[in-house]
């Protein structure tokens, strides 16, 4: 990876001329106010450096051809416009900020992803890969204008409130954020940790627009947790930051130990829902743990040699368990690149439903100033050589999460149906004579299992899909 180095625009070249020979004092004059020119119009280098430290090697400014405006010309155009603003506009305005909002501009105006990040801001995003900040616990995007939940992090504020992916955010605290660029939006929610905030939100299935009260907090997500379902494993990703890898490593070790090893294990559900994302080292890493060679992930950028392919190294943590992923709407970016490679090997069946499709990577690169500046670069492919760009991944098996408690009864209801007395509860019953005590234990011991299953089912219904799967083609594996 390159940065391109300061050159000369085509506009300040100095050419040997006949005028030049016969009238030198003038012609250094002349070229000395296109520098000063120039100089007002890089805003003291500023914007300059945003530009300058892309990754692009090649050469900054564009020639003349024809009847073509150089790059040169355009920055002169820029530092007219500055020095009007700067001069007539009805309020006094800061330079900063409008430089800042140039430079966020020409980044925004590329793709929703990229952006321009003030030190503020690059600060706490060196932070968030780390697994701690300050927040409501929502990865948003912008859609025509709108600011869109991708989806709320588990066990945050935001999620703890009912915020769910696929919300659309129109007001904060009664303010209307139309107009507004994402960075800005942001910023309106954003506040001291114990402090309020209220949230309008539209969402798809709900007829008119709702106000949700969230109180912020410092989000500390812990970016994998593993645990055991019944004879299933069930690794839950969050996000992809530098703990996922580890996190999720240590808690399989642990969990395969407490089950007494893998031979006890019936199968792995990855639960990559609602995960918007994050380090695409992480997502490899992953990807990797359950494969034993082959293709991960392939990225292809502008010019032939910004492209990698990535491929797994021998080891499968799961030792070729069958294993399910579970996606949804809020699955995005490194979340996909792990359904797909997955799915592509046919390492696992993806279940639930279609996932975000953002399939581009970002780079974020350190500016003049402790700034910092977020650029696509790359498209990623999976390896099969499909791009998921705007069409998400599919997946193998759709099964859609049920709203909670569709026709719900009351909860005293539910209590009494789960709590039918049986023929067994009854004084004075007859025993099982054609039954061993060994027999009856087991029977006791699959009837509790189902009934955590059914348990299971009602908490969360997709996620009871899996392991129900999981038993199914553990069955088959042991035929």
């Amino acid at each position: 990876m390159t940065e391109s180095r300061w050159t000369r625009p085509s506009g300040l070249r100095y050419r040997l001329t006949d005028r030049a020979i016969r009238d030198p004092k003038r012609v250094v004059k002349e070229r000395a106010d296109e520098m000063k020119k120039f100089l007002m119009a890089a805003i003291g280098g500023t914007l300059a450096g945003a530009v300058l430290t892309t990754q692009v090697a090649g050469p900054l400014l564009a020639q003349d051809n024809g009847g073509n405006t150089s790059v040169y010309q355009q920055l002169d155009l820029f530092g007219d416009v500055f020095e009007r603003i700067r001069g007539q506009y009805v309020e006094e305005v800061d330079e900063s900020d409008l430089i800042e909002a140039a430079i966020n501009g020409m980044l925004q105006s590329l793709d929703p992803h990229s952006s321009y990040l003030p030190p503020q801001d690059a600060d706490a995003m060196r932070v968030q890969t780390r697994g701690s900040f300050g927040g409501l616990g929502i990865e948003v995007t912008q859609e025509e204008g709108f600011v869109k939940v991708v989806s709320p992090m588990d066990d945050t504020p935001a999620d703890q409130a009912g915020v769910e992916a696929g919300d659309f955010i129109t007001h904060v605290d009664g303010e209307s954020l139309l107009g507004l660029t994402l960075d800005q939006a942001v910023d309106m929610m954003r506040g001291p940790v114990g402090s309020e905030i209220i949230i309008t939100v539209v969402r798809e299935e709900v007829e008119e627009p709702f106000d949700i009260s969230i109180i912020r907090d410092t989000i500390k997500l812990t970016a994998a947790t593993v645990r055991q379902v019944g004879d299933a494993i069930v690794a839950r990703v969050t996000t992809f930051n530098d703990q996922t890898f580890p996190n999720l490593s240590e808690g399989f070790a642990e969990t395969v130990e407490e089950m007494g090893g893998l031979e006890n294990v019936e199968g792995v559900v990855l639960d990559l829902r609602n995960n918007p994302g994050g380090l695409l080292k992480q997502a490899i890493a992953v990807s990797d743990a359950f494969l034993e060679g082959g293709e991960i992930v392939s990225t292809r950028g502008r010019l032939p040699e910004e492209s990698d392919r990535v491929n797994a190294q021998p080891g499968d943590i799961a030792e070729g368990k069958p294993l399910v992923v579970l996606i949804n709407g809020g699955s995005a970016s490194a979340s996909e690149i792990v359904a797909g490679a997955l799915q592509d090997h046919r390492r696992g069946v993806v279940v639930g439903t279609k996932s975000f499709g953002k399939g581009s990577v970002q780079t974020v690169m350190p500016l003049r100033g402790d700034g910092a500046m977020r650029l696509t670069t790359a498209r990623y492919y999976t390896p099969s050589g499909r791009s998921i760009q705007a069409l998400g991944v599919s997946p193998d098996i759709v099964v859609e999460q049920p709203p909670t408690n569709p026709n719900a009864e009351s909860e005293e209801d539910e209590t009494n149906t789960r709590n039918l007395r049986s023929e067994a509860d009854l004084r004075g019953s007859l025993d099982n004579d054609s039954l061993s005590e060994d027999q009856i234990r087991l029977i006791e011991e699959e009837r509790e299992k189902a009934e955590v299953a059914a348990q299971l089912r009602e908490e969360d219904f997709q996620l009871s899909y899996a392991v129900d799967l999981l038993h199914g083609l553990s069955k088959l594996n042991q035929d």
